[in-house]
């Protein structure tokens, strides 16, 4: 059974997001404080976490940063009151995989856990990647370029496996969006230039031949040859 924890200190929210999550047939634990919720993070092999962004004793952010620097990629869907552009794109910079704002409807808190699950679970996809020197293994979870191996956080690598099954193509920043965030595109947001900056730095180092390279007025592609 699909194991889900739900870190959140307002109990009417936590029961609610427990029994929709329940009534699609997952297994919820709730945890209402951060650091306790982070301990459990760490030790229970879920297969999603649902994150509040405030919380006592231990805030979102620094849930969501020590997971990814411990090198666990569980999705985070953050939720939280905290509605403002900038604290969208700091939840997602510091790792969660989507971010719902409170107040938030039952339904679309289960729509968005459904689609982190499922593209986590993609069945029968090839799971060895290479674009000239460069190389993902997704079972290993590992990318190298030549003989170098890249550390790349979660979002990283899902941004980079996508550009790499779409190389050669021209990839617009709805594309990489709605396909590597799950939701429609933000115009007002800059977190796909951050992000593919931040993986352009590690994939294509000093002295290496560029990959990844900007379209302009179009978006990115990932190619051997510009």
């Amino acid at each position: 059974m699909t194991r889900i924890l739900t870190i959140e200190d307002d109990e009417t929210t936590a029961q609610e997001i427990v029994a929709e999550l329940s009534q699609h047939g997952f297994e919820v634990d709730w945890e209402k404080d951060g650091k306790a919720g982070l301990d459990r993070a760490l030790g229970g092999h879920y297969d999603l976490i649902t994150l509040d962004r405030m919380l006592p004793t231990l805030d979102g952010l620094a849930i969501v940063t020590a997971l990814r620097e411990q090198h666990i990629d569980t999705p985070v869907l953050m939720i939280s009151a905290l509605s403002d552009v900038d604290e969208r794109i700091d939840g997602l910079r510091a790792g969660g995989d989507d971010y719902l704002v409170k107040p938030f409807a039952s339904e679309e808190m289960a729509a968005r856990v459904e689609v982190l699950l499922r593209r986590r679970n993609r069945p029968g996809r090839q799971t060895h990647l290479r674009v000239a020197d460069l190389e993902l293994d997704l079972v290993a979870r590992q990318v190298h370029r030549g003989d170098l191996e890249l550390d790349l956080l979660p979002t990283e690598f899902r941004l980079l496996e996508y550009m790499m099954r779409n190389s050669g193509q021209i990839i617009t920043r709805t594309m990489l969006f709605e396909s590597v965030w799950g939701y429609h595109f933000d115009p007002g947001t800059n977190i796909i230039d951050v992000h593919i900056g931040r993986l352009r730095r590690k994939v294509d180092a000093p002295g290496l031949s560029p990959l990844i390279h900007t379209v302009r007025g179009s978006g990115y592609t990932l190619n051997e040859y510009c």
